[in-house]
C-alpha cells in the first residue's frame, strides 16, 4: 500500500512539473507566404522559409514556433481558405502572432490581390484585432525583399513560377550594384497599420535590404535558390530564383529577425539561444 501511495505521489509530481513546463511555453505563430513557409523536403530540395529556422534561435523549452505560413498565399487567400481560423482556434492568451504578407497581395489574380491603403490594410487589421480578441499579441512585419539588382525591371507575376525555371531562364538579366525595391506601398502599409493600431512592428523589409545590399550582387546569391547546373543534386538544371531562400539564407534571415524580435519584446531576449548549430524542422 505504501508503495502504491508513493507511486501516486511521484506521478502527481511528474504531472505537476509537466503542467508547469507547459504553462511556461509561449507560442509564436507565423502567418505569411513562401518566404517564411514550411517546404516539402521529401525530394531533397534546399529551399527553406525563414520561419522554418526561427525556432533555432529560441529555447524551445520556453518558446514554441508554430509556422503556418504557406507558399503562394496573400493576406486575402490566407483568410478565404480558412487558414487564419485554424490559427485562431489554436491560439491561447499570451501567444504571439507574426503577420507578414505582401509578396502575393501584389499579384493581379483576384483570389490573391489586395490594395495597400485599402483591402491589404483591412486584412492586416483583421489579423491584429482578432489576435487581440483571443488575448494574443500581434507583431506586424513588412515583406522581406527580393534579390533584385536588375538594371531593367523584371516582370514577375508569380513568385511560385520560379520553381519551374532553370538556370538558363535568368541568364540574360543584367544586374547593377544597387538593390531595387519591388514592394512599393506593400512594404509601407504594415507600418501604417502598426502605427494606427499601436502594434509591435519589425521592419523586415529594411533588415533584409541591408543584408542583401551588404552582401552585394554576387554574395547575395548565396542566400537564395541560385544554383548553377550540376551544383546541387536536387536541381540538376540549376535555378536563378531571387525570391526564395536556401538553407543558409533562411538561417541568416531568421537570425536577424530573432534579434529584431528581442529588441521589440525584451522578454524574448531571455530565451534567445547563442546561435548554436540547429537542425531546421523537418
Amino acid at each position: 500500500m505504501k508503495q502504491i501511495k508513493l507511486l501516486a505521489v511521484l506521478m502527481a509530481l511528474v504531472l505537476l512539473c509537466t503542467s508547469a513546463t507547459k504553462q511556461k511555453t509561449t507560442t509564436i505563430f507565423i502567418i505569411g507566404d513562401s518566404t517564411a513557409a514550411k517546404k516539402d523536403l521529401s525530394k531533397g530540395s534546399p529551399e527553406r522559409g525563414w520561419g522554418m529556422a526561427l525556432q533555432c534561435y529560441f529555447d524551445d523549452s520556453f518558446i514554441h514556433v508554430d509556422n503556418h505560413a504557406v507558399n503562394g498565399r496573400s493576406s486575402k487567400s490566407f483568410i478565404d481558405e480558412g487558414r487564419w481560423q485554424k490559427v485562431l482556434d489554436k491560439m491561447q492568451p499570451g501567444d504571439y502572432v507574426i503577420i507578414q504578407f505582401g509578396h502575393n497581395d501584389e499579384k493581379p489574380q483576384p483570389a490573391r490581390h489586395t490594395e495597400p491603403g485599402s483591402t491589404f490594410d483591412a486584412n492586416l487589421a483583421k489579423f491584429v484585432n482578432e489576435t487581440r480578441a483571443k488575448g494574443g499579441i500581434p507583431i506586424l512585419m513588412n515583406p522581406v525583399v527580393r534579390r533584385n539588382f536588375a538594371v531593367k525591371a523584371v516582370k514577375n507575376d508569380d513568385d511560385e513560377a520560379l520553381r519551374n525555371t532553370t538556370f538558363k531562364d535568368g541568364a540574360n538579366i543584367k544586374e547593377g550594384n544597387v538593390l531595387v525595391d519591388t514592394h512599393g506601398l506593400y512594404a509601407v502599409a504594415p507600418r501604417n497599420v502598426a502605427d494606427s493600431l499601436h502594434v509591435l512592428f519589425v521592419d523586415a523589409t529594411q533588415i533584409t535590404h541591408d543584408l542583401e545590399q551588404g552582401l552585394g550582387v554576387e554574395d547575395s546569391k548565396k542566400l537564395h535558390m541560385w544554383y548553377k547546373p550540376g551544383e546541387h543534386p536536387a536541381i540538376p538544371d540549376g535555378k536563378q530564383d531571387n525570391t526564395h531562400y536556401n538553407i543558409y539564407g533562411a538561417h541568416q534571415v531568421a537570425r536577424l529577425l530573432a534579434d529584431a524580435l528581442c529588441e521589440e519584446i525584451p522578454l524574448f531576449s531571455k530565451y534567445r539561444t547563442n546561435d548554436k548549430p540547429c537542425k531546421m524542422e523537418q
